[in-house]
């Protein structure tokens, strides 16, 4: 989850290495440093916290050099300190290098490390690779030490290394953590996601597991840790500076929940045949026949991409008759699944590289099953591993908080259930009124976003509160579990998600005057019966949010708030009832004072364990 930045060229290093931490900064703020060499020497800078206090720290005076790496951390091992900040050196202070990702087997190395006389400063597990590196190096062969030790480390890593005697080389590595190199004019980059490298080059290659690049001023050397030589292929990126710049907005949240119609068009523009009814996906095209005959399809998602594979499991079984299973991809890799030969699965991840998403997916194909992607990242290592996919187009989504990437997601499996559906039960007149009741959902959701300054004053009712409710039924049940996880993750309220009928089994004891309570109350075949669940609540004194649809008059009755969307078929409901939570759950955190982009603890892309 740690960002990692290095760049070798004719420019001074820092301040290059600072800005790219800062488009990094969503992958961790714990703790950032960097490191540069010039004229033999190593100048290393740490502080604690975000980015600006380590920008503070060089300002007076910038460490000199045109060679430099850097790094942003999000704590594994050992506190958010100074002392446990990257980059780690070795004894003699030859060695330095920058770490994401986590060492399994760091406690058995130190201890024999420790034995030959290597002291430790630090807390984490990196610290013991530069020592590796450091008793593995003979003075005249450090690429066949570095080599050596990445092949005795058990575990994750993207990894950068500088080393004195060297002054003009980068050395770099992956295994499991994301690393991507730009190749500018005499000039070299390095870091773990291509927003770093928007300002400086658009041409960039892929490190995959088990290699590792060495960058002179001559030229990049690729090979695997096991000294086979690696031709690669140099891709040009389309990204745009503007697309991760705030452009005037607050945060990058804000930003991106507003971005939504865009990105909804975006995920089906170019896939809808609306005349036929029909969706192509030329990412599928290979693979479609074997999607008809299914057997089972499982989603392996986590956090938020997990939702919207709920929201995929209603639809592929209502319009597909295709059973479906929604696994946590962490508990997937490690219960022994049963996968038969038939079985279909998707794995989705905004960033791609999603570590137990990753290790799930991998796991699906060493057992035979055919597995697809549904990714936002255009290159990503889940993007490169599944057999086919669907990219959702989203563009870059910085808030460490997934707005846009839900909504896109869900809309990218509207799209796969269609594809089959017509295939097998669903006839040319639904699937023209489905796809015309989707082409209408980015307007839609403008109409929502214009009660962005209404949802404020209800945040302003409610942000002291510290529990909330979310409740729905069908459909809206995930959309339920999305909402109090925006709320948890960016404002620190407690929150729950549940479906509508079970807060019967347990959850109503919590109802009190203190406890509000958001319902997804959106006309439906089950639209009474939520209304019989919001009495439930009213009677004992819980204050009542509900979603509801427009020109609903009976809403008013039984609720002290509603937020009215446009109505549209119960498939695409979550599209428009996940809007006003996300914005809820937004003017909340930032009257309370949170970090809305950056929220404690947590970080974007979770590449570890």
């Amino acid at each position: 989850m740690c960002g990692i930045v290095g760049y070798l060229g004719n420019r001074e290093a820092a301040l290059i290495l600072i800005n790219g931490l800062k488009r990094l900064e969503y992958r961790g703020y714990d703790s950032a440093g960097i490191a540069t060499l010039s004229n033999g020497d190593m100048f290393v800078v740490k502080e604690v916290g975000k980015i600006r206090k380590l920008e503070e720290a060089i300002a007076e005076k910038t460490p000199p050099g045109t060679v430099g790496i850097g790094h942003t951390r999000w704590a594994t091992h050992g506190k958010p300190n100074q002392i446990n900040a990257h980059p780690h050196t070795d004894c003699s202070g030859k060695i330095v290098l920058i770490h994401n990702g986590i060492i399994e087997n760091y406690s058995v190395l130190k201890q024999l490390l420790e034995k030959t006389g290597h002291s430790f400063k630090s807390d984490t597990d990196t610290e013991i690779v530069a020592h590796l590196i450091e008793e593995l190096y003979d003075g005249t062969n450090f690429e066949q030490a570095f080599r050596e030790a990445l092949q005795r480390i058990e575990g994750t890593f993207g990894i950068a290394v500088l080393n004195k005697d060297e002054p003009d080389k980068i050395y770099v590595a992956r295994k499991g953590s994301p690393i991507v190199i730009g190749v500018g004019e005499d000039e070299y980059f390095v870091a773990s996601d291509v927003t770093p490298l928007i300002p400086h080059t658009r041409n960039v290659f892929y490190l995959e597991d088990d290699e590792m690049a060495i960058l002179t001023r001559q030229g990049i050397i690729t090979k695997t840790i096991q000294n086979k030589v690696v031709e690669k292929q140099v891709q040009r990126i389309t990204l745009q500076l503007d697309d991760i710049e705030k452009q005037g907005f607050e945060h990058y949240m804000l930003k991106e929940i507003f971005e939504q119609p865009k990105t909804i068009m975006d995920t089906m523009r170019g896939r809808i045949l609306r005349e036929e009814g029909l969706v192509k996906l030329g990412g599928l095209a290979e693979v479609e026949d074997k999607l008809m005959h299914a057997g089972r399809i499982i989603i392996v998602a986590s956090g938020t991409s997990w939702h919207a594979g709920l929201i995929g499991e209603y639809l592929l079984e209502e319009f597909c008759r295709i059973p479906v299973e929604v696994e946590y991809a962490s508990e997937f890799r490690y219960r022994n699944p049963i996968i038969n030969e038939n079985d279909i699965i998707i794995a989705i991840s905004q960033s791609g590289e999603t570590a137990d998403t990753l290790a799930a997916l991998r796991e699906g194909k060493h057992k035979g099953a055919l597995v697809l992607g549904i990714v936002n990242a255009v290159g990503s290592t889940i993007a490169r591993e599944t057999h086919a996919g669907v990219y959702i187009h989203a563009g870059p989504e910085i808030g460490v908080a997934s707005t846009k990437a839900f909504t896109s997601q869900v809309t990218a499996l509207v799209l796969i259930t269609i594809l089959i559906a017509r295939k097998k039960y669903m006839s040319v007149v639904q699937g023209k009124q489905m796809l015309d009741d989707l082409q209408k959902i980015p307007a839609n959701v403008e109409k929502i976003l214009a009660q962005n300054d209404y949802i404020r004053e209800l945040a302003e009712t409610y942000y002291s509160q510290r529990n909330f409710l979310y409740l729905g039924r069908g459909y809206n049940f995930p959309v339920a579990l999305e909402g109090a996880l925006k709320l948890k993750e960016i404002s620190y309220i407690h929150a729950e998600g549940y479906p509508a009928a079970e807060m019967k089994h347990g959850p109503i004891a919590l109802i009190d005057e203190n406890m509000p309570v958001v319902f997804i109350a959106t006309q439906d075949a089950i639209y009474d019966k939520v209304i019989s669940n919001i009495q439930e609540v009213k009677a004992r004194k819980g204050r009542v949010i509900c979603v509801a649809n427009e020109g609903d008059e009976q809403i008013e009755k039984h609720a002290d708030h509603v937020i009215y969307i446009p109505y549209t078929c119960k498939a695409l409901t979550p599209l428009l009832s996940v809007i006003p939570l996300q914005l809820l759950a937004y003017h909340i955190a930032v009257l309370r004072g949170c970090d809305v982009d950056q929220p404690r603890n947590l970080a974007k892309s979770v590449t570890v364990e």
